[in-house]
């Protein structure tokens, strides 16, 4: 399984969304990147998607965006497959 890397901050109910999702699908470790705690993070963040909202989610190499992203993502039937490649 890809490694699931996600922005998010403490108090982001699309954040705690899109976890639930993700561990639907078997995910078991998210790494959890804390912009509100780690403002350089935010910087970083932005600089790679271009976007200042959380979360932000990362399948292996790939930029999922955000909540509303995973979820149409999931409907389409490709969550599964993304994070099963190779």
């Amino acid at each position: 399984m890809q490694v699931v890397k996600m922005y998010t901050t403490a108090v982001c109910p699309y954040c705690v969304q899109a976890k639930r999702i993700l561990q639907s699908r078997g995910v078991a470790h998210i790494e959890e990147i804390r912009v509100d705690s780690q403002p350089q993070e935010r910087v970083k963040m932005m600089e790679m998607t271009g976007r200042r909202t959380v979360p932000q989610i990362f399948i292996g190499q790939t930029h999922v965006g955000g909540c509303d992203d995973l979820m149409a993502l999931d409907s389409q039937g490709g969550l599964l497959a993304l994070l099963n490649e190779a």
